[in-house]
């Protein structure tokens, strides 16, 4: 391809590309004037996937996997972009570890028209005979282990994984790690402080795959699990340790809700020392709860504990609950907000009867006892040490 015309073919891309970013938004997630639906990186997957193609060095056709696509740009990107394949090869498929993630791409790509192209599957599938490959790269190494080893073991022989991310967020040991899953691993020029990472020629992994991880935490007598993208594996993050402390003082309920449940680790400690009731373990990440009902099922618990995925609790009805147990998160992406607490605070409020109890451990420099008062009610504080506050909420009586 020539100067020009890679000019030109640019010129075609932007003029597609800026439209359909201009609209795409993050609801159900959190939106906000700082916040945003896509970012460089997305438009730089999207760029390198098309300059290899037209280099000739991508088959045309062929599978076409996304992973990590947050709210829908790589995916109604690939497709604005004329990407669908062949009809043998079926749609685009779709893996988003988040339900927000999963019901943005949907709302997404009604308003932009694409009533089809798509589809949504759990991380094997989406990656089953793939030839190509894009990801936003997670934060995490353990997450990008487990999509690596994935990808190694069921995409085609020929598939191309274009791993793009911000470059502050970058590291060696990413390159490391697809390293160890593939035979090349070419690092591409950045652009707009984003860089993507080619990686071809997967290599043979033998045995199964290590995740879910296992560990017994001894402090605890505990066995914990967790999938690759779940924050802090298989150990305990030290608000929910500090949250732990009070665990005697938390009341009995009939039903109890760990908000974010992450591993589950809350939702197990608070069903063994309260046999009787009944503990709902939610997150609107696929791999928090498919971790969680492997901690339960690993401690004997998973006949009282339901594991549920979902934005917020949408799907649980009002005033259903006596307890809910909440380690809010600070961080949406790479940016600090209290949004997505906030919202979580309101969804405690709806699913909470009249007397019952919100407890809540969070970063003391978040200030979130004022949103506490005001959405649940009663407030005061349990405890606190250097860097966390735990609270106890009780839920006003319904107007």
């Amino acid at each position: 391809m020539t100067a020009r015309e890679e000019t030109a073919a640019s010129r075609v891309a932007d003029n597609t590309l800026d439209p359909l970013f201009s609209r795409l938004r993050r609801f159900p997630d959190v939106e906000a004037a700082n916040l945003q639906a896509w970012d460089a990186t997305d438009r730089l997957l999207l760029d390198t996937a098309a300059e290899l193609r037209s280099a000739g060095r991508l088959a045309s056709g062929g599978r076409i996997a996304v992973v990590g696509d947050r709210y829908g740009a790589l995916t109604l990107g690939m497709l604005a972009l004329g990407w669908q394949p062949a009809t043998e090869s079926g749609p685009v498929r779709v893996h988003e570890d988040l339900i927000t993630g999963e019901r943005a791409l949907r709302n997404n790509a009604a308003a932009a028209g694409f009533t089809d192209g798509f589809e949504q599957l759990p991380l094997d599938a989406a990656v089953d005979g793939a030839e190509l490959v894009l990801l936003q790269l997670p934060r995490s190494l353990a997450e990008l282990e487990e999509i690596a080893d994935a990808v190694a073991r069921h995409a085609a022989p020929g598939v191309v994984l274009l791993a793009g991310g911000r470059v502050k967020h970058m590291s060696l040991g990413m390159n490391a790690m697809l390293e160890r899953f593939f035979g090349e691993v070419q690092p591409q020029l950045a652009r707009q402080k984003s860089r993507v990472l080619l990686a071809r020629a997967p290599k043979v992994v033998d045995g199964a795959s290590r995740f879910p991880l296992t560990e017994r935490n001894a402090e605890l007598d505990l066995t914990v699990c967790a999938r690759g993208a779940v924050f802090a594996g298989t150990g305990l993050d030290i608000g929910t340790r500090f949250l732990l402390d009070f665990l005697p003082d938390l009341p009995t309920a009939a039903h109890a809700v760990d908000l974010g449940c992450g591993t589950g680790i809350l939702a197990a400690l608070y069903a063994r020392s309260h046999p009787q009731a009944r503990v709902t373990a939610t997150d609107r990440s696929a791999a928090a709860v498919e971790s969680a009902a492997a901690t339960a099922r690993a401690n004997g618990l998973d006949g009282q504990i339901d594991v549920l995925q979902d934005d917020a609790m949408s799907t649980l009805p009002d005033a259903c609950a006596e307890l809910v147990l909440l380690n809010p998160p600070f961080h949406l992406g790479a940016a600090v907000h209290s949004g997505a607490g906030i919202k979580l605070i309101e969804a405690a409020a709806r699913v909470l009867v009249p007397g019952g109890e919100l407890w809540t451990v969070f970063n003391s420099h978040l200030r979130y006892r004022t949103a506490l008062e005001r959405l649940v009610g009663p407030t005061r504080e349990v405890g606190r040490n250097p860097k966390f506050t735990v609270t106890a909420s009780v839920r006003r009586p319904l107007p």
